[in-house]
């Protein structure tokens, strides 16, 4: 199969789709496939911007940064010459990584030529419209959605949460596609005691975030649990709130960016892990979490949904409600017993979520995808000639 993959992020800006996207590409290495990247160029890191994976050509589009966020670039390019990448490639099918400028070209390009693509949900945009002061942009972000999936010929959502919200805005053809977890790398054997004396040195329980410091994380809700008596709270991310939040929680301690094995023992070394963010398709640093036996207490809505079974692998608490999860926090990390019972039932339930279990499924969907395309030009072809 040849498969033409269009990054909205990619390499050296990690996040969770090029980390979904990697995992992909791997997968693709080892079947044999052939497969191109198409993906935004990081001018201010030329040298670390690879131009190729798993010797696989990354095609790199002009790109400029986001305001207020410089890491992260939004590609240029027209429609016209992603098309004729597009048709250089000759792909058989074109998978659209968390669409929405870039993607949108792409989608439009691979209909021009009669391509399937299959666009993975991954990013709920809209939602980031009024963590960012622009609550009358939703709207018109939610039909910007809408649009790109109408016209995809597939599309994959991660949780039951994304597939209902698609169906809520009449967006077809949408699949339930889950993520993988690494239980080698993410495993309670990682756990380090001696960096947990480096940052807890009076034995206090760790209670844990790790993601992107940015408005739509929320990380600043994890005040409510600045005095919880015996613990240390733990911040490894990096992101443009770095700074406040460093004033907003003085008593945490801020790891920075973490990855490989330095975030898989930091993983396993907490006592706990919160999520407070609202907006999560999916949520892979909770499957981590869980995979390094570690429980987590994370707000009820979106993702966590699905990953979070509460009274067994950790809580859920009513979003908004940071009472509840000042509550739920105190449940865990003062009950030794349940806090350790619930790790191990956390680690159970993410046992048989491999990545190449689900990037074989993901190749299903690549035929299916391959499949209603066909029948679709086929139907086009016969009433044109009727």
């Amino acid at each position: 199969m040849r498969v033409a993959i269009v990054a909205e992020s990619f390499l050296p800006h990690m996040n969770g789709v090029t980390h979904s996207l990697l995992q992909v590409i791997s997968h693709l290495r080892s079947r044999g496939d052939d497969a191109l990247v198409i993906a935004p160029a990081s001018s201010w890191l030329d040298d670390e911007a690879p131009a190729e994976v798993q010797g696989y050509p990354v095609h790199r589009l002009p790109s400029i940064p986001l305001h207020g966020y410089p890491n992260v670039r939004v590609a240029a390019g027209t429609v016209t010459r992603i098309r004729r990448i597009l048709a250089d490639f000759a792909p058989d099918v074109v998978h659209v990584a968390s669409p929405f400028v870039l993607g949108w070209r792409a989608v439009q390009a691979a209909h021009q030529l009669g391509l399937p693509a299959v666009s993975i949900y991954q990013t709920e945009v809209p939602a980031y419209a009024s963590r960012y002061g622009a609550p009358w942009l939703e709207q018109l972000l939610w039909q910007h959605v809408e649009n790109i999936h109408e016209l995809s010929t597939v599309t994959l959502a991660p949780s039951s949460f994304a597939m209902n919200q698609l169906h809520e805005h009449s967006v077809p053809r949408v699949h339930l596609w889950r993520r993988g977890v690494d239980s080698v790398r993410f495993s309670p054997d990682k756990y380090d005691a001696g960096w947990r004396a480096s940052v807890a040195p009076n034995g206090e329980r760790i209670i844990g975030f790790v993601g992107r410091l940015a408005a739509e994380k929320q990380v600043e809700d994890l005040a409510v649990l600045a005095d919880v008596p015996g613990t240390r709270l733990v911040i490894v991310g990096s992101g443009p709130l770095k700074e406040s939040l460093r004033q907003k929680l003085p008593g945490a301690h801020f790891a920075g960016f973490q990855g490989g094995e330095d975030l898989a023992r930091m993983v396993a070394s907490f006592d706990l892990f919160v999520h407070p963010g609202e907006s999560e398709t999916f949520c892979q640093t909770i499957q981590e979490a869980q995979a390094a036996g570690v429980p987590v207490v994370a707000v009820g809505r979106g993702g966590p949904l699905d990953l979070v079974d509460p009274s067994r692998t950790g809580w859920l608490y009513t979003p908004g409600a940071l009472d509840e999860l000042r509550g739920y926090v105190l449940d865990l990390v003062g009950d030794d017993t349940k806090r350790r019972a619930f790790g191990r039932a956390a680690r159970d339930s993410v046992r048989g979520r491999t990545w190449p279990v689900l990037c074989e499924q993901l190749i299903g969907y690549y035929a299916k995808a391959i499949e209603v395309k066909r029948r679709t030009l086929n139907l086009e072809a016969k009433t044109y000639l009727a």
